[in-house]
């Protein structure tokens, strides 16, 4: 259904930075925007002109958000899936499907798909007991990393015990608390890559460059466009393996792969991580950095509209994330921002509205330019002076 003004009415569930983001690409392009928020003080909730508040784990709150609406789509994976299918037998639009979804929901049942379609994956097992988590350790020689199937995100719900000791204790408490586990063997990689793909309904796709990420405990802090010394071979590559399961997974919005690229014999290869189908905290390059950004290309890709060229519009692209220092700085955010600004007038600040806090992700910067060493040394300043006030 349409607005007063003949343009579509689209919802998003989740009230993150993410929704937030995709907000400001519905402005230019004439959307009306509705979000279903947990709190009025939501990040995304501070922007958007029609909030209705309510609980995303109740059905009746998501039949009354997305009356009206021409699609509905998300800023997080955690929906139910059996509201989502009840919302598509009262034909309701959600993008991307639940039979989607529940690929980037479960990430047991992701690695049994990837492997089913013969994509490369860690070697993994189900945890259901202490008896598997003995025999995955022994078969793998300590190379151990154990998860959470569902639920975890930014390091979260992963754990790399030291010890076949550590981990019996950690299956045993965790399967005791009702989570539901997996294990798969840690790998050697030499650095994390990650790609974004688009496809619409129709089947239109567009995939963006392969980025580089780098993490700290488990959160991406840095993302670099294009990889940097990524050879032609291996980014063809990603580039397939995103389209492959763009397709096969019918997958509709943005998609990134997460991968590890690790050393072999002749060079290097690629094994898949994780999957995250909404926009992705590695793609906020494209905000700046490319000719369509993740949310607009998000946004037309569920309303079936033709995407976006997604060519990057500088030779670099760096993004670094603010994340909340140990102190908060007496120094109010807007003076750290203008002093920034003053200093690296290049620098793109994207804050998200969100209180201090140790670790959280308050907001990023990124920077175009010219060669990586010089564009990430600004951006690493840029991000450090948001969360320090200070330049050394």
């Amino acid at each position: 259904m349409n607005d007063a003004q003949g343009m579509p009415i689209v919802v998003v569930v989740g009230d993150g930075q993410l929704a937030r983001m995709m907000h400001t690409e519905a402005i230019e392009l004439g959307l009306h925007m509705r979000l279903l928020a947990g709190s009025e003080d939501a990040s995304a909730a501070q922007v958007y002109s029609d909030v209705r508040l309510g609980d995303y784990h109740k059905l009746e709150d998501l039949r009354e958000v997305v009356r009206g609406a021409s699609a509905v789509t998300f800023d997080h994976e955690h929906v139910p899936n059996e509201h989502l299918e009840q919302l598509l037998d009262e034909h309701v639009l959600v993008e991307p499907r639940p039979s989607a979804l529940l690929y980037a929901q479960d990430k047991l049942a992701q690695r049994r798909k990837l492997e089913e379609l013969g994509l490369p994956v860690p070697e993994y097992a189900a945890i259901d007991s202490v008896d598997a988590a003995r025999a995955f350790w022994e078969q793998h020689e300590h190379r151990v990393c154990l998860k959470t199937t569902r639920g975890g995100y930014d390091g979260k719900g992963v754990w790399f015990p030291d010890s076949q000791g550590e981990l019996l204790d950690l299956v045993e408490d965790l399967l005791g608390r009702g989570m539901e586990l997996y294990a798969e063997e840690k790998v050697d990689f030499v650095r994390e890559l990650s790609i974004m793909v688009a496809r619409s309904r129709s089947g239109e796709m567009r995939v963006w460059p392969v980025v580089e990420s780098r993490q700290d405990n488990g959160i991406c802090r840095v993302a670099i466009a294009p990889a940097p010394d990524l050879p032609s071979r291996l980014a063809r590559e990603c580039k397939k393996l995103a389209r492959l399961i763009a397709r096969k997974l019918d997958v509709t919005g943005v998609m990134a792969v997460e991968l590890f690229e690790y050393k072999t014999e002749t060079g290097t290869a690629v094994s898949i991580n994780e999957l995250a189908m909404r926009p992705h905290n590695t793609g906020h390059w494209t905000q700046d950095g490319s000719l369509t950004s993740q949310f607009e290309q998000h946004l037309r890709a569920v309303l079936d509209w033709p995407l976006g060229e997604t060519e990057t519009v500088a030779p670099v692209t760096v993004m670094v994330n603010v994340l909340g220092g140990e102190e908060d700085p007496e120094m109010s955010m807007e003076n750290r921002v203008k002093e920034v600004m003053l200093r690296y007038p290049e620098a793109k600040i994207h804050l998200y509205g969100k209180s201090w806090r140790p670790g959280r992700k308050i907001g990023h910067v990124n920077v175009t330019g010219y060669d990586v060493v010089t564009t990430r040394k600004i951006a690493e300043h840029a991000a450090k002076y948001l969360i320090t006030a200070r330049w050394n």
